[in-house]
This record gives structure tokens, sequence and C-alpha cells, in this order.
């Protein structure tokens, strides 16, 4: 394991944690199931946008701020809490993409799931901790610029995390032809909405800090 190279060990690093279940996986099990593959898919997109974002934070060393900052940290944390109350309270009492019309998808569905990931994202500190307490074990002195290095490791990972969520999105949207009748679509809309909870709550429970 000492030979290991330190992109591999990387690598392998990120392949855990992003198999590990989590509010990401979740959501994009629930979404493709209720609005398909191309939803899905579009969501997928936004999470890598905000997870390279994080990446490029990282690389200007802004992270550590974030990481070392209470107030800046906090707000983060309870923005992203209260977006997630948001959408499942959206997508409980929505009807709109319940009606045969909305079988299809709507033009916007994708950018709004696009949107969605991105936010989200962009509020969960707990990505820019990875990039601080995890990422920077695997920067090689004497292994070029730590910027560029940082960059690549994001892509790396950020590459990982997207062929993932790319399964998952391609295998629960193959599902999807069970919920074609109006009632199914409501249905799982409100459990979409019971699994967003669920995942705020999960959020608000896992990114807080001790004392």
């Amino acid at each position: 394991m000492s030979d290991i190279s330190p992109l591999l060990a990387f690598a392998l690093t990120a392949l855990v944690i992003e198999i590990t279940p989590g509010p990401n996986m979740t959501y994009l099990a629930a979404l493709s199931l209720s609005n398909g593959m191309r939803t899905g898919f579009a969501a997928v997109a936004g999470i890598a946008l905000g997870l390279m974002t994080y990446g490029v934070i990282a690389a200007l060393g802004l992270a550590a701020l974030i990481e070392n900052s209470p107030l800046l940290y906090g707000v983060l944390r309870w923005s992203g809490v209260a977006y997630l109350l948001w959408l499942a309270w959206e997508s409980w009492s929505s009807e709109r993409e319940t009606s045969p019309d909305a079988i299809g998808g709507k033009d916007d569905r994708p950018w709004l799931a696009f949107r969605r990931g991105l936010i989200t994202n962009l509020l969960n500190p707990k990505a820019a901790v990875f990039y601080v307490a995890v990422l920077p074990e695997f920067i090689q002195p004497g292994g070029g610029p730590v910027i560029l290095q940082t960059l690549v490791l994001s892509v790396v990972y950020v590459g990982i995390a997207t062929s993932i969520h790319s399964a998952i999105v391609a295998l629960a949207a193959t599902l999807q032809a069970t919920v074609a009748t109006a009632n199914r679509r409501r249905t799982i809309r409100r459990g979409l909405a019971l699994v967003l909870v669920g995942i705020a709550i999960w959020f608000a429970l896992t990114t807080g800090r001790g004392p």
C-alpha cells in the first residue's frame, strides 16, 4: 500500500465516500423515479457544478475560511436546511406535474433540477470540509503547484461522484414507467417531499458541530 499512487489512493477514497448512502444519492433516486432520466441527469450536472465550485474555492484557499468561521459555516448550514424544507413543501403541495400533459416533462423541469442540485450543494458546508480535511492529505510536496494539484484532485473527485450519481439516475429512471398514472405520480411526488424532509433532518444533524 505504501507504493500506491497518491492519485489512485485519493480516487479510492473518493469512491468509498461516494458509494456511502447520502442525501445526493437518495434525492437523485427519488427525483429520477418521479420525473425521469432527463431531469435526473440535469440534477447530476447541478450537483457536479456545485462540487467543482468548492474545488475551485479550495484551490483559492477560501474553503478553509468557511471551515474556520462558525458564523459563515452556520449560515450555509441552516440555509441548506431551509432550502431543502422549501423544496419538500413545494413538492408536496404542487399538483402541476401530475396533470396528463406533464407526463413527458415540462421544458423548464431539467433547468429547475439543475438549479436545485447546484444550490443544495453550494449550501452544504460539509462539501467545503471535505476539501479542507480530506483532499489536502493527498497533496504531494514537490508535486507541483498546490493550486494545480488541488484542481486535479477536485476533477477526479467530481468525476467519480458524477459517475455514481449518473448510474443511480439511470437505474431509477428505468422504473419510471411504473408511475405513469397521475395518482402514482402524485404519490411519488409526495414521497419525494418526505425524502427531502428526511434529508433536511439528516443534513441538520450531521453538519452540526460539537461545543
